[in-house]
């Protein structure tokens, strides 16, 4: 069992860490660099493009890592899953559930991984139990499924809101 842990974790980790660097850098393919990504999340209502670029590199990679080193688990899990959530709505939303049509299968198939491990926690070749952490339980399923939703509607509920502010914080420079 702690074997099968450790592979899910390593594989489904390091893809979401390189998705993250894809849209933080463009390495390995796995995105458009900063301004690709920028300019691919406004037209998702994600304004300014830029700081959301960043947002969504930055957790995708450090939630990646996190979940491939089995550190802190069920944040990481969170991460993940919140993450996904919104991809689902936005990227994905609308398109029906198959990948090859541009559906939401891949980025909930991954949240559910996200989510699994942060309940069933990372098993023995894991940060986490190496520090003696003892994060898995139907408490900590449920915690990283609260924030993952949380987290999830209140980037939904201010994407487009935060234009407002910088234009705000521009004009009275």
């Amino acid at each position: 069992m702690d074997t099968a842990l450790l592979v899910l974790r390593l594989v489904v980790g390091s893809l979401i860490a390189a998705h993250g660097l894809g849209k933080l850098g463009g390495w390995f393919k796995a995105g458009y660099g900063l301004d690709g990504t920028a300019g691919y999340l406004e037209g998702f209502g994600f304004r300014p493009g830029r700081f959301w670029a960043i947002v969504v590199g930055v957790t995708e990679t450090s939630a990646g890592l996190l979940l491939a080193t089995g550190f802190l688990t069920p944040l990481a899990g969170a991460a993940v899953a919140g993450t996904m959530f919104v991809a689902a709505r936005t990227d994905h939303g609308g398109k029906g559930p198959w990948i090859f049509n541009g559906g939401w299968e891949h980025v909930v198939t991954n949240a559910a991984v996200g989510l699994a491990l942060a309940g069933s926690g990372p098993g023995r070749f894991s940060i986490d139990r190496a520090l003696g952490l003892d994060l898995a339980s139907a408490g900590y399923f449920g915690a990283a499924l609260a924030l993952a939703l949380v987290s999830a509607g209140a980037t939904l509920a201010v994407r487009g809101g935060l234009t407002s502010l910088s234009e705000r914080h521009i004009a009275e420079s």
